[in-house]
């Protein structure tokens, strides 16, 4: 038996967390003892620990003050040495950018797993706090980590060749895992608002995950602008709280545009399947991404997917042999891949003049919403898709 800790920075829906929660469940049945630390709790987290969860703030970092923030950043490493000391931690493991760098600094004898989830190199082309710690990580305190999960090969050859990651050694590609049993039992779950009913079964499109910047959400919504040019009675459906800026910018675009009748903001869902086996597609249109979680997630409910191919990864996920996206859209098992969307600039855009990706976007998006074809080629090719993210193989892999 293993003395197994969790490390994340919210309890959130986003992919990280679901994935830290896959993990808590199989660990606690294989009887593992475990605990799982969030470093901001909030009172409407969406993932749930139970009595197995510690914190160590319930005020969000917008809430506190710079010399707050400050304090509570320099505490964090010795918060969870004493964690890990207190409960014999054997191993930990680290979901995401601010908790690696934390796990490397706490200078203890557990076996140190961390995980990179994104294209790192993208998102460090800003200056941002956040990513001035994870290039310092990179250069000097990953080196006391014991292992450190890519969860695609796009990632790793990204790290070595793109961000100066120096412990190529530590580098090991393991896909997220997923209990597609319990993906499936969840989704029977009865909606029970009338109301989103009814924007489910109309021709709708959907989006699961925060609304940030690395989503660039304004991309898929101006692609659908175009979409309702052909298909008039089509629903965007955004699930997931999002950045206030981000938010504003989008209000901003649907007005201009002239379709907030058509796009509707659910808000946080504890239960993201129900919504997800319901719909006709799930749209993603990021600027950078590891391997969603959410596109393994339709995959395993045959729900089709139309991604912008923001890193390899998409393929690896999407389809059954290699492909290559260049300035078309290309057809794969899962769905259709779309080119590129980000333009060598993060962030809220200048402007909303149209690019041609997006208009490849919105054919990709009719064309699944006008034809069953793409849903009946996934339910053909699911299994052999899904075989690599089998929840059992790579929680074992993780700590070996």
């Amino acid at each position: 038996m293993k003395n197994i800790l969790l490390i994340i920075p919210y309890g959130g829906v986003g992919g990280m967390e679901r994935l830290a929660f896959s993990f808590y469940n199989f660990y606690k049945k294989e009887g593992h003892f475990i605990k799982a630390v969030k470093f901001i709790k909030m009172k409407n987290d969406i993932i749930n620990f139970g009595e197995d969860e510690l914190f160590f703030s319930d005020r969000d970092f917008s809430e506190m003050s710079k010399i707050e923030r400050l304090k509570f950043y320099v505490s964090i490493p010795f918060q969870l040495r004493k964690v890990i000391k207190k409960h014999k931690i054997t191993h930990s493991i680290s979901f995401g950018a601010m908790p690696n760098v934390y796990s490397s600094l706490t200078y203890t004898k557990d076996y140190k797993i961390a995980s990179i989830h994104a294209l790192k190199s993208v998102e460090l082309s800003n200056n941002s706090l956040l990513s001035k710690m994870t290039r310092f990580g990179y250069k000097y305190t990953y080196k006391n980590l014991d292992k450190v999960v890519c969860i695609s090969n796009a990632i790793k050859e990204d790290l070595i060749e793109k961000c100066n990651f120096k412990f190529a050694n530590k580098l090991k590609v393991i896909y997220n895992p997923h209990d597609v049993d319990e993906i499936q039992k969840r989704s029977l779950e009865e909606i029970t608002e009338k109301e989103e009913v009814a924007l489910l079964a109309s021709n709708s499109v959907l989006f699961v995950g925060r609304l940030s910047t690395q989503k660039s959400p304004w991309h898929l919504i101006k692609a659908f602008s175009l979409v309702l040019k052909n298909v008039p009675d089509a629903k965007l459906i955004f699930i997931g709280d999002g950045d206030a800026g981000v938010l504003k910018h989008l209000e901003d675009l649907i007005e201009d545009l002239g379709v907030k009748e058509q796009i509707h903001f659910l808000g946080r869902k504890k239960n993201p399947y129900k919504y997800l086996v319901n719909t006709k597609m799930l749209a993603l249109a990021s600027h950078y991404e590891g391997t969603p979680n959410v596109i393994v997630e339709a995959m395993c409910l045959a729900t089709p997917v139309v991604s912008s191919c923001c890193t390899y990864g998409i393929v690896e996920l999407m389809s059954l042999k290699a492909q290559t996206v260049e300035d078309k859209m290309i057809e794969v098992e899962a769905g259709i891949i779309t080119p590129n969307l980000y333009k060598d600039r993060l962030g809220i855009p200048d402007t909303s003049d149209f690019i041609d990706e997006e208009y490849v976007l919105a054919e990709a998006i009719e064309k699944v919403l006008k034809s069953s074809v793409y849903k009946e080629n996934l339910e053909e090719k699911r299994e052999e898709l899904l075989t690599k993210f089998n929840l059992e193989k790579v929680a074992s892999e993780y700590l070996k």
